[in-house]
Protein backbone atom coordinates (compact mmCIF):
# COMPACT_ATOMS: atom_id res chain seq x y z
CA UNK A 1 0.00 0.00 0.00
CA UNK A 2 2.95 2.31 0.89
CA UNK A 3 4.50 1.32 -2.49
CA UNK A 4 1.30 2.65 -4.64
CA UNK A 5 0.62 5.43 -2.47
CA UNK A 6 4.67 6.65 -3.34
CA UNK A 7 3.99 5.72 -7.00
CA UNK A 8 0.67 7.86 -7.26
CA UNK A 9 2.34 10.47 -5.31
CA UNK A 10 5.17 10.72 -8.33
CA UNK A 11 2.98 10.26 -10.87
CA UNK A 12 1.06 13.47 -9.62
CA UNK A 13 3.60 15.72 -9.77
CA UNK A 14 5.38 14.59 -12.92
CA UNK A 15 1.95 14.48 -14.37
CA UNK A 16 1.19 18.43 -12.71
CA UNK A 17 4.96 19.41 -13.91
CA UNK A 18 4.12 18.13 -17.75
CA UNK A 19 1.19 19.97 -18.18
CA UNK A 20 1.98 22.89 -16.22
CA UNK A 21 4.35 24.33 -18.15
CA UNK A 22 2.49 23.71 -21.59
CA UNK A 23 -1.36 24.77 -21.03
CA UNK A 24 -0.92 28.13 -20.59
CA UNK A 25 0.33 30.01 -23.97
CA UNK A 26 -0.67 28.79 -27.55
CA UNK A 27 2.07 27.28 -29.83
CA UNK A 28 -0.01 26.65 -32.53
CA UNK A 29 0.02 27.62 -36.25
CA UNK A 30 -3.16 28.32 -38.35
CA UNK A 31 -3.41 28.49 -42.11
CA UNK A 32 -5.57 31.38 -42.39
CA UNK A 33 -9.14 30.66 -43.73
CA UNK A 34 -8.41 26.85 -43.72
CA UNK A 35 -5.60 23.75 -44.17
CA UNK A 36 -3.46 25.70 -47.00
CA UNK A 37 -3.68 29.36 -45.90
CA UNK A 38 -3.95 30.79 -49.31
CA UNK A 39 -4.95 34.64 -48.92
CA UNK A 40 -6.97 35.46 -51.92
CA UNK A 41 -10.57 37.09 -52.43
CA UNK A 42 -13.15 34.61 -50.99
CA UNK A 43 -15.99 32.66 -53.04
CA UNK A 44 -18.33 34.47 -50.28
CA UNK A 45 -17.75 37.60 -48.43
CA UNK A 46 -17.74 35.67 -45.01
CA UNK A 47 -15.62 32.66 -45.45
CA UNK A 48 -12.59 34.16 -43.70
CA UNK A 49 -14.31 36.04 -40.51
CA UNK A 50 -16.41 32.77 -40.16
CA UNK A 51 -12.96 30.82 -39.96
CA UNK A 52 -12.19 33.27 -37.13
CA UNK A 53 -15.09 32.70 -35.43
CA UNK A 54 -14.54 28.90 -35.15
CA UNK A 55 -11.25 29.35 -33.38
CA UNK A 56 -9.75 30.21 -30.07
CA UNK A 57 -6.23 31.81 -30.31
CA UNK A 58 -3.65 32.15 -27.53
CA UNK A 59 -0.68 34.33 -27.11
CA UNK A 60 2.21 32.66 -29.24
CA UNK A 61 -0.44 30.78 -31.88
CA UNK A 62 0.55 31.76 -35.07
CA UNK A 63 -1.65 33.10 -38.42
CA UNK A 64 -0.33 31.91 -41.25
CA UNK A 65 -0.82 33.07 -44.61
CA UNK A 66 0.33 32.25 -48.80
CA UNK A 67 -0.32 34.79 -51.35
CA UNK A 68 1.37 35.88 -54.61
CA UNK A 69 3.42 39.00 -52.87
CA UNK A 70 2.86 40.61 -56.55
CA UNK A 71 -0.49 40.88 -56.72
CA UNK A 72 -1.41 41.10 -52.78
CA UNK A 73 -0.55 41.58 -49.35
CA UNK A 74 -1.59 41.55 -45.79
CA UNK A 75 -2.21 44.48 -43.97
CA UNK A 76 -3.08 44.66 -40.04
CA UNK A 77 -5.37 47.71 -39.13
CA UNK A 78 -7.48 49.47 -36.33
CA UNK A 79 -11.20 48.24 -35.63
CA UNK A 80 -12.23 51.41 -37.65
CA UNK A 81 -9.95 51.23 -40.58
CA UNK A 82 -11.35 47.38 -40.64
CA UNK A 83 -14.41 48.18 -40.54
CA UNK A 84 -14.34 50.62 -43.69
CA UNK A 85 -11.69 48.66 -45.71
CA UNK A 86 -9.02 51.64 -44.99
CA UNK A 87 -5.64 50.54 -46.19
CA UNK A 88 -3.90 54.31 -46.02
CA UNK A 89 -2.80 53.82 -42.16
CA UNK A 90 -1.71 49.85 -41.76
CA UNK A 91 -0.63 49.24 -38.09
CA UNK A 92 2.01 46.64 -39.70
CA UNK A 93 2.15 45.53 -43.64
CA UNK A 94 3.53 41.98 -44.54
CA UNK A 95 4.11 41.30 -48.51
CA UNK A 96 6.68 38.87 -48.43
CA UNK A 97 3.66 35.80 -50.03
CA UNK A 98 4.42 33.25 -47.00
CA UNK A 99 3.19 35.46 -43.99
CA UNK A 100 3.19 34.43 -40.43
CA UNK A 101 2.11 36.65 -38.18
CA UNK A 102 2.97 35.62 -34.13
CA UNK A 103 0.11 36.52 -31.83
CA UNK A 104 2.01 38.26 -28.78
CA UNK A 105 -0.52 39.90 -26.72
CA UNK A 106 -4.16 39.08 -25.58
CA UNK A 107 -6.73 41.31 -27.48
CA UNK A 108 -8.36 41.91 -31.13
CA UNK A 109 -6.35 42.06 -34.10
CA UNK A 110 -7.59 43.26 -37.31
CA UNK A 111 -6.54 42.33 -40.47
CA UNK A 112 -7.21 43.22 -44.67
CA UNK A 113 -5.69 42.61 -47.45
CA UNK A 114 -3.42 45.38 -49.53
CA UNK A 115 -4.85 44.61 -52.91
CA UNK A 116 -7.28 47.26 -54.57
CA UNK A 117 -11.04 46.46 -54.03
CA UNK A 118 -10.23 42.79 -51.96
CA UNK A 119 -11.34 43.97 -48.35
CA UNK A 120 -14.72 44.97 -49.52
CA UNK A 121 -15.20 41.48 -51.33
CA UNK A 122 -14.32 39.92 -48.33
CA UNK A 123 -10.53 39.28 -47.93
CA UNK A 124 -10.84 40.32 -44.07
CA UNK A 125 -10.89 38.76 -40.90
CA UNK A 126 -10.48 39.77 -37.08
CA UNK A 127 -9.32 37.17 -34.54
CA UNK A 128 -9.41 37.36 -31.00
CA UNK A 129 -6.59 36.66 -28.99
CA UNK A 130 -7.42 35.29 -25.47
CA UNK A 131 -5.51 36.84 -22.17
CA UNK A 132 -3.76 33.96 -20.43
CA UNK A 133 -5.95 33.92 -17.94
CA UNK A 134 -9.05 33.12 -19.98
CA UNK A 135 -6.88 31.23 -21.80
CA UNK A 136 -6.52 28.44 -19.00
CA UNK A 137 -10.05 27.86 -18.59
CA UNK A 138 -9.87 26.18 -22.18
CA UNK A 139 -13.89 24.95 -21.94
CA UNK A 140 -15.08 28.62 -21.35
CA UNK A 141 -16.68 30.39 -24.38
CA UNK A 142 -15.12 32.92 -26.41
CA UNK A 143 -16.19 36.25 -25.48
CA UNK A 144 -19.21 37.24 -26.58
CA UNK A 145 -19.92 40.72 -27.90
CA UNK A 146 -21.43 42.10 -24.79
CA UNK A 147 -18.44 41.43 -22.73
CA UNK A 148 -16.39 42.92 -25.81
CA UNK A 149 -17.47 45.47 -27.95
CA UNK A 150 -15.01 44.80 -30.79
CA UNK A 151 -16.57 41.55 -31.34
CA UNK A 152 -19.69 41.53 -33.80
CA UNK A 153 -20.33 38.38 -33.79
CA UNK A 154 -21.59 34.84 -31.51
CA UNK A 155 -19.38 32.97 -29.42
CA UNK A 156 -17.36 30.56 -31.07
CA UNK A 157 -17.96 26.81 -30.65
CA UNK A 158 -14.14 24.64 -29.31
CA UNK A 159 -11.89 24.16 -31.76
CA UNK A 160 -11.49 21.12 -33.70
CA UNK A 161 -8.08 21.50 -34.80
CA UNK A 162 -6.72 22.19 -31.48
CA UNK A 163 -7.04 19.01 -29.72
CA UNK A 164 -4.13 18.95 -27.86
CA UNK A 165 -5.38 21.49 -25.51
CA UNK A 166 -8.42 19.77 -24.88
CA UNK A 167 -6.62 16.47 -23.76
CA UNK A 168 -4.08 18.83 -21.60
CA UNK A 169 -7.43 19.67 -20.19
CA UNK A 170 -8.60 16.88 -19.14
CA UNK A 171 -5.17 14.78 -18.66
CA UNK A 172 -5.01 18.10 -16.38
CA UNK A 173 -8.01 17.12 -14.70
CA UNK A 174 -6.80 13.45 -14.17
CA UNK A 175 -3.78 15.20 -12.81
CA UNK A 176 -5.92 16.59 -9.64
CA UNK A 177 -7.83 13.62 -9.49
CA UNK A 178 -5.07 11.63 -8.79
CA UNK A 179 -3.56 13.90 -6.28
CA UNK A 180 -6.88 13.86 -4.63
CA UNK A 181 -7.01 10.36 -4.44
CA UNK A 182 -3.43 10.21 -3.00
CA UNK A 183 -4.08 12.48 -0.09
CA UNK A 184 -6.94 9.92 0.86
CA UNK A 185 -5.27 6.80 0.40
Amino acid sequence: MAFLKSFLTYLAIALFLIFATTGVHGEHEFPVGGRHGFWKVPSSPDVYENWAERLRFLIGDTLVLRYDPKADSVLQVTEQSYKICNKSDPIKSYGEGNTRIVLERSGPFFFISGAQGHCEKGQKFAVWVLSPKRGTHIHSPAPSPSDHHHLHHSPAPAPSSSGSRLIGGVIGGGVAAVAAAVLFI
